[in-house]
C-alpha cells in the first residue's frame, strides 16, 4: 500500500508540474473537456490563466494612447507658440520649420554656384543641397538692434553673421548674445577693405587677425570668410586658407526690407541660395531690422522654403 500510495503521489507531482508549465496554454487537468467550461474566466480557476496575457494588452494601448496624446499635446503646443510668435511679429504665416541638421557636410564639387581650385578654400554662392532651404547671412555690424535680435530668438529664424572689427569692437557684446542664441559668428575683415587692390601681406593682416579678434572676443574661431563688397583674388583665397578658413560663402540675392535683388533672371530662390544683408537701420534704409526680417521670412515662407544655418551646410 505504500509503494501505491508513493507511485500515486508521484504521477500527480507530476501532473501538477506539467499543467504549472503548460498553465499558459491552456492546461486544466488530465483530460482537457471536449468543449469549453462555462465558468473557464472565473476568478480562481485554471482556465482563467489563458486570459492572463491578454489582460496586459489594454494597459499597454493605454500607455502608448497616452504618449501619443502627450506628443499631440507638445505639437498642438509648439505650433500655437509658433503662431503667437508670427502674429506677435507681423509675419504673415509662421516660417517653416528647417530640415534637420545634416549629419555631415556635403563635398563641394565644381558646379554652377561653387568654384574650386586646388590649396584655396571654396568660393560659394549656392550650397549644393536638395533641401527646400535657403541660407540668411548678415554682414557688417553697424546697426546693433535689441529688437532684431528678440525677433529672431522668438521665431527661432537661424542666422550667420559675418562681421567687421571697426563696426562692431564698439558692442561685442551683442554680438556674444545673438551667438549664444545659436546665430553663427565669421569673419568679414578687421576694416572691410575692398582687398582685390591690397597686397597678400595686407589681405593677411585684415583676415587673420579678424580671425584673432573674434576668437577673443566671441570665442570662436570662424571657418568661414566672406570678403567686403564680395570682391577677392587669388591672394585673398591663399590669405584666407592661411588662416584657417575653410570656405567663402557669397550670395545670390540681396534682401532688403522693401525688396530682394536678384542675381538671375528668373527671380526667384533655389534649395541652397545664401541671401546676403546687412546690420543697417533707419538712418540707412527708412526702416528698422524687425522690418528687413519680417520680408525676408515672408518671402522666403511664401516661396515654400525655410531658412537654414549656413555653417550647418558649409
Amino acid at each position: 500500500m505504500s509503494g501505491r500510495r508513493h507511485r500515486r503521489g508521484t504521477r500527480t507531482g507530476l501532473l501538477a508540474a506539467v499543467c504549472l508549465t503548460a498553465v499558459l496554454a491552456g492546461c486544466a487537468g488530465p483530460a482537457a473537456p471536449s468543449k469549453p467550461a462555462p465558468d473557464a474566466g472565473a476568478p480562481g480557476k485554471v482556465g482563467a490563466a489563458p486570459e492572463a496575457a491578454p489582460l496586459l494588452l489594454p494597459g499597454a494601448a493605454r500607455q502608448e494612447e497616452e504618449a501619443g496624446s502627450a506628443a499631440a499635446a507638445r505639437q498642438a503646443e509648439t505650433a500655437g507658440a509658433a503662431l503667437e510668435a508670427a502674429q506677435r511679429w507681423g509675419l504673415d504665416h509662421p516660417p517653416l520649420k528647417a530640415p534637420p541638421r545634416p549629419a555631415t557636410r556635403a563635398a563641394l564639387t565644381p558646379v554652377q554656384g561653387v568654384k574650386l581650385k586646388d590649396g584655396r578654400p571654396p568660393v560659394v554662392f549656392r550650397v549644393p543641397t536638395e533641401d527646400k532651404v535657403v541660407f540668411l547671412t548678415v554682414d557688417d555690424g553697424y546697426e546693433k538692434d535689441p529688437e532684431f535680435s528678440r525677433m529672431a530668438k522668438e521665431l527661432g529664424i537661424p542666422l550667420s553673421a559675418f562681421l567687421s572689427d571697426y563696426l562692431v569692437r564698439d558692442n561685442y557684446g551683442y554680438y556674444r548674445d545673438l551667438h549664444q542664441q545659436g546665430v553663427e559668428i565669421n569673419n568679414h575683415t578687421i576694416n572691410h577693405r575692398n582687398l582685390k587692390v591690397l597686397d597678400y601681406e595686407t589681405q593677411r593682416q585684415e583676415i587673420c587677425n579678424q580671425q584673432d579678434q573674434l576668437e577673443q572676443q566671441i570665442g570662436v574661431r570662424p571657418r568661414l570668410f566672406r570678403p567686403p563688397y564680395g570682391e577677392y583674388n587669388d591672394d585673398t583665397l591663399r590669405a584666407a586658407a592661411s588662416c584657417g578658413v575653410q570656405a567663402v560663402p557669397l550670395w545670390n540675392e540681396e534682401a532688403f526690407p522693401d525688396h530682394m535683388e536678384w542675381r538671375y533672371d528668373d527671380r526667384k530662390l533655389h534649395s541652397g541660395d545664401i541671401i546676403l544683408t546687412h546690420f543697417r537701420g533707419v538712418s540707412d534704409w527708412k526702416a528698422t531690422m524687425p522690418d528687413l526680417l519680417r520680408k525676408v521670412v515672408n518671402d522666403v515662407t511664401a516661396a515654400g522654403f525655410s531658412l537654414g544655418r549656413l555653417d550647418d551646410y558649409l
